[in-house]
C-alpha cells in the first residue's frame, strides 16, 4: 500500500551546516542529534520509512520532526536557532503536588536545625525519624486503598516503622 508523499524539507546552507555541527559535536545531547539526522535526511529526499529504518526509530518519529522542522520553515534561523527548533515541546503536566509557598516552607524547616523543633539529635537516625512519620502511614495518599481504607502497603510500612527498621524503602 503506497503511502502519502512526505512534505519537502528544504535545508538552506546554514541550516544545513547547524545540523551537521549538533550532529558531529560531542556535547550534542542524543536526543538532540537523532533529530539533527531526521532532518538532515530529510532534506536529502528520503521518506519517513527510510529514516525510520535507517536511525532505527518508530515510523511516526521521523514525520513529527519533519512537521516540527517545517513549522519554521519562515523563520529566520537568527530568531529561532536550529537547536530551538529540535527542542522538546512545553509539556501539559498534571498539576503541581505543592504549590511554591509549600515548597519554600518545606526547605526552610529542611534547613532548620532538630534542635529548634525539640528533635536534639546529632544525626540522622532511622529510629528518631520513624517515630516522627509514624503517625503520618496510612493518612497518605499512596497508602491508601480507592475505599480510603489503609492498604496492606501502609501496615507493612507502619510496622516497619514501629520495629525501628529502615523501614519504607523495604515496602
Amino acid at each position: 500500500m503506497a503511502t502519502p508523499k512526505p512534505p519537502r524539507v528544504v535545508l538552506s546552507g546554514a541550516e544545513r551546516a547547524g545540523l551537521e555541527r549538533l550532529v558531529r559535536a560531542f556535547t550534542t545531547g542524543q536526543q538532540l542529534a537523532l533529530r539533527a539526522r531526521i532532518v538532515l535526511l530529510a532534506g536529502d529526499g528520503w521518506n519517513n520509512l527510510q529514516i525510520a529504518r535507517e536511525l532505527c526509530v518508530d515510523d511516526e518519529t521521523p514525520g513529527h520532526w519533519r512537521r516540527r522542522w517545517l513549522q519554521f520553515q519562515d523563520v529566520p534561523l537568527e530568531e529561532v536557532s536550529v537547536a530551538e527548533r529540535l527542542a522538546d515541546a512545553p509539556r501539559e503536566d498534571a498539576p503541581a503536588k505543592f504549590t511554591p509557598e509549600q515548597v519554600c516552607q518545606i526547605i526552610a524547616l529542611a534547613c532548620e536545625k532538630p534542635a529548634d523543633f525539640g528533635r536534639p539529635i546529632s544525626q540522622l537516625q532511622h529510629v528518631s525519624t520513624g517515630a516522627d512519620a509514624r503517625g503520618c502511614w496510612g493518612t497518605c495518599d499512596q497508602h491508601r486503598r480507592d475505599d480510603g481504607r489503609p492498604s496492606a502497603r501502609a501496615g507493612r510500612a507502619r510496622s516497619a516503622a514501629a520495629a525501628g527498621q529502615s523501614g519504607a524503602a523495604r515496602v
